[in-house]
């Protein structure tokens, strides 16, 4: 058990020392730059953001919540009425998909216009 604590921590610190080291080697302008999002450093900070930029992030957190609403459902299967369970699974997926083609046909997942 000591053995594997000690490789345990040499891993450990063997990994923060070159995580603080290997940076140091080749510093560039971009790794020097305060800013590393894509916007521009020197720009107006005051430009407003695309609306795309939020729709994407509000879908992503739909069908994330997705995930956690489906999760459950084999386990749930073991309950006594399991076709319950199935049929919710199937309205949940249900909602979500015509959602998905209610904003596909709107052209909200469109990047261009």
């Amino acid at each position: 058990m000591i053995l594997f604590f000690l490789i345990a921590l040499t891993i450990t610190i063997l990994l923060a020392l070159v995580s603080f080291w290997l940076p140091l080697i080749t510093p560039d302008s971009e790794k020097l730059s305060p800013y590393e999002c894509g916007f521009d450093p020197l720009g107006s900070a005051r430009l407003p953001y695309s609306m795309r930029f939020f729709l994407v992030a509000i879908l992503f957190l739909l069908f994330d919540l997705e995930i956690a609403l489906l999760l459950p459902t084999p386990w749930a299967i073991q309950f006594s009425f399991p076709l319950i369970t199935v049929f919710w699974s199937f309205i949940i997926l249900l909602l979500l998909t015509l959602g998905f083609i209610y904003e596909w046909a709107q052209g909200g997942l469109e990047w261009a216009e």
